[in-house]
């Protein structure tokens, strides 16, 4: 399977249905009043973290989501329907990113852990919300809000207990497949794992650990040399570290020294994360030459655990320790910075615009005057009243006499066409 940990994604939230003008048309009632019903809400999009998924990749082939919009209102008082909220599934370990604020919006690390992402627009009143003692005939209503826009990212770090690491070729591979179910592709030379393996690994008092198979790092990782760079980041989150050597090559401890300085150079936290150090393939190595690398690393205070991952010898030793460290070790804080999502539940689109496109026209555009215009009738005056008022109150008009409106001119809103005239009705 590819493994694909960045992602792009384009998400759409549902716009809200319009409310209606309708009226009571019942046999023997006399006067009927105002039935115009709401819209529904539209669709919420959310982010839900599964612990069945381990890659973006599906993001690969779809990367646009869009809920659906809430229905408009009805006649008789009748809502229209709410439309159904998108739960879009990803990774546990998925961090998101707005892509338009720079922030760090959500850190799903737990199976299940819901975020909104974007809210559906509301429904639009219809006119039984308007009827007053002054005024029982509303001949208006109100639009549904807009969905929202937003564009993300999606980047994934793996949820393990305990990190695989080493030089390519060291046997990390072979080790998970001979400690867990993962079944990596195995071959006897350098760069075979060129995505995370990840392997749950029996506990003999039940249950399990996740154990992750990073590829191999070599010397200039942490500035983007070979594989290793991009997926460091997938280590952060390890309880402690399985840091496996070739006991087969000429300088083990130089390997070792290697790899250590990579992860201090990409972090201080990877730096300080517990190791236990193994060195592996000593069905091929002389026993005086075992044990010649079992006391260099003792006079460097590093205790070294001894196996074959090949043969299975010492596997069970080492696996015990590794069972241990995991039962008496803490997962490490994340220090992930989620910053206030604003921008989810900002169906505001209040932003308009004046326009002169020739000397007697003037072109309004804005979400929410050009979504008013198109529940507007203009064969009612009320209507056409009420819709200039709103643009008094949005400043509209005090901007199209600075753009030197005059009497007579036109003044085009969405499907609206208005004839502009200074009295007293506009002020």
């Amino acid at each position: 399977m590819q493994f694909i940990d960045k992602a792009k994604i384009k998400i759409s939230s549902g716009k809200g249905g319009n409310g209606v003008v309708a009226w009571r048309r019942e046999k023997f009632v006399d006067k009927g009043g105002p039935a115009g019903g709401d819209g529904g809400k539209g669709g919420s999009v959310y982010l839900i973290a599964d612990e069945g998924l381990s890659t973006l990749l599906d993001f690969t082939y779809r990367s646009i989501f869009k809920a659906d919009n809430g229905e408009n209102g009805f006649k008789k008082s009748m809502h229209g329907k709410s439309a159904k909220d998108l739960y879009i599934k990803v990774p546990t370990g998925t961090i998101v990113k707005d892509l338009k604020t720079g922030n760090i919006i959500a850190d799903l690390t737990e199976h299940e852990q819901t975020v909104m992402v974007a809210r559906g627009g509301r429904g639009g009143r219809g006119n039984i919300h308007f009827c007053t003692p002054q005024n029982r005939a509303p001949q208006y209503c109100e639009p549904g809000e807009p969905g929202i826009d937003r564009e993300l990212q999606l980047e994934l770090k793996l949820i393990a207990d305990v990190g695989l690491l080493g030089l390519p070729n060291a046997g990390k591979s072979t080790f998970i497949s001979r400690v867990s179910a993962a079944k990596p592709k195995i071959a006897d030379y350098p760069f075979t794992t060129i995505v995370p393996n990840l392997g749950v690994v029996k506990k003999h008092s039940g249950g399990g650990y996740v154990i992750a198979d990073i590829p191999g790092l070599i010397e200039g990782a942490s500035e983007g040399i070979g594989l290793g760079h991009d997926f460091l980041r997938h280590v952060e989150r390890c309880r402690f570290l399985v840091h496996i050597l070739d006991g087969t090559e000429d300088n083990p401890m130089r390997n070792y020294k290697i790899i250590n300085s990579e992860l201090a150079k990409y972090s201080d936290k990877l730096a300080k994360l517990y190791q236990v150090v193994v060195i592996n393939k000593i069905d091929a190595i002389q026993p005086d030459r075992l044990e010649e690398l079992k006391q260099e690393f003792k006079s460097a205070n590093i205790y070294v655990f001894c196996i074959s991952a090949v043969t299975g010898e010492n596997l069970e030793v080492l696996k015990n320790e590794i069972e241990t460290k995991v039962e008496t070790i803490e997962k490490p804080v994340t220090e992930v910075v989620i910053e206030e999502d604003t921008e989810a539940t900002n169906n505001d689109d209040g932003y308009w615009e004046v326009q002169k496109i020739n000397k007697d026209t003037y072109l309004v555009t804005g979400g929410r005057i050009v979504r008013i215009s198109q529940v507007t009738d203009s064969r009612s005056t009320e209507q056409i009243i009420r819709f200039q008022n709103i643009m008094i109150s949005m400043g509209i008009m005090d901007e199209l006499k600075k753009t030197g409106v005059q009497n007579g001119d036109t003044i085009i809103v969405g499907k609206l066409e208005l004839q502009y005239w200074d009295d007293e009705v506009y002020k």
